[in-house]
C-alpha cells in the first residue's frame, strides 16, 4: 500500500476525499429537555438531550463542582439488524458503554465543572437511525445540547456569567479506503477500510482523543498527518455548523 492513492479515483457515494456528509442540527428537538438537538449526518439521526439534575455523584459531594456524563444507546430498529435493547441482555453492551464514556469525557474536557455549582447535566445519545460514525455525531450533538442546556441556566438566574464552556468540540471520522486517506466514513466505507480512526477535537485545533486502528496493513506516519489533517478540516466545519445554532460562547 503507498502513502496516498491517487486522489482522481472515486468515493463509494461520489464525494471528494475531504467532504463531509451532509450536516444539519436541529436545536430544541425535545420540548422537556433542558437543551436537545436532532443530528442528521448523511442518514445518521441521533438525538441529543440534556438533563440538569441538582446533586452530584457521593464521591463529588461537598466539593463545590458539578459532573457532566453521558448515556448512548442504538433503538432496536437503527440498523439493518434489530438490537437487542439493553433491559434484555444478559451482560452488558460493552460497546455502548465504551462509547457513552467517550462521549462523557470528551464533553468533560471544555467544561469548568466548578462554575456551575453541585449539579449533573445528563446527555442522553439515542441513535434513531445508523449509517456509520454515530459515536461522532453523539459527540458534536452532545455539546450542542449541553451549550443550549447551560444557556437556558443562565437566562433562569440559576448560574452566574462566569463561563462554564472552556472551547467548542466536536468529532469525526477519518479513514484509508482504497489506499487512500478520506473523511467522514460511511457504513459501507468504514466496513471496507484500512484503517479507521475518530479524532475528538476542540474549536481551537487541541485533541481530545483519537482512536486509530489499523484494520489491515499497518499505516505510515505520513497517512497518520494526511488523517489527523482531514480531521482538522472537517472538525472547522463541524463547529461552524455549532455556532450557527449556538453563537459565540460567553
Amino acid at each position: 500500500m503507498t502513502d496516498q492513492a491517487p486522489a482522481t479515483l472515486p468515493r463509494i457515494d461520489g464525494r471528494a476525499p475531504n467532504r463531509l456528509r451532509p450536516v444539519r442540527l436541529v436545536p430544541d428537538y425535545l420540548r422537556f429537555a433542558e437543551g436537545s438537538v436532532l443530528v442528521e449526518w448523511g442518514n445518521n439521526r441521533v438525538i441529543c438531550a440534556a438533563t440538569v439534575e441538582n446533586g452530584v455523584p457521593g464521591w463529588l459531594i461537598g466539593q463545590g463542582q458539578g459532573w457532566v456524563t453521558a448515556e448512548y444507546a442504538m433503538l432496536p430498529r437503527s440498523s439493518k439488524q434489530r438490537i437487542m435493547r439493553d433491559a434484555n441482555r444478559n451482560k452488558p453492551n460493552s460497546r455502548g458503554i465504551e462509547i457513552q464514556r467517550l462521549i462523557g469525557r470528551s464533553i468533560r474536557s471544555v467544561v469548568d465543572l466548578k462554575a456551575f455549582g453541585e449539579r449533573t447535566i445528563l446527555i442522553d445519545c439515542d441513535v434513531l437511525e445508523a449509517d456509520g460514525g454515530t459515536r461522532t455525531a453523539s459527540i458534536t450533538g452532545a455539546f450542542v445540547a449541553l451549550a443550549l442546556a447551560i444557556r437556558k441556566l443562565r437566562e433562569a438566574g440559576q448560574i452566574g456569567k462566569k463561563p462554564i464552556l472552556t472551547d467548542y468540540l466536536a468529532a469525526v471520522s477519518v479513514g484509508i479506503v482504497e489506499g487512500r486517506p478520506v473523511l467522514d466514513l460511511d457504513y459501507l466505507e468504514d466496513s471496507q477500510a484500512e484503517t479507521d480512526m475518530n479524532v475528538v477535537m476542540t474549536g481551537a485545533g487541541k485533541y481530545v482523543e483519537v482512536q486509530g486502528t489499523a484494520e489491515g496493513a499497518p499505516f505510515s506516519a505520513k497517512e497518520l498527518q494526511a488523517l489527523l489533517a482531514l480531521a482538522g478540516e472537517g472538525i472547522g466545519q463541524l463547529i461552524a455548523a455549532q455556532k450557527e445554532v449556538v453563537g459565540e460562547l460567553g
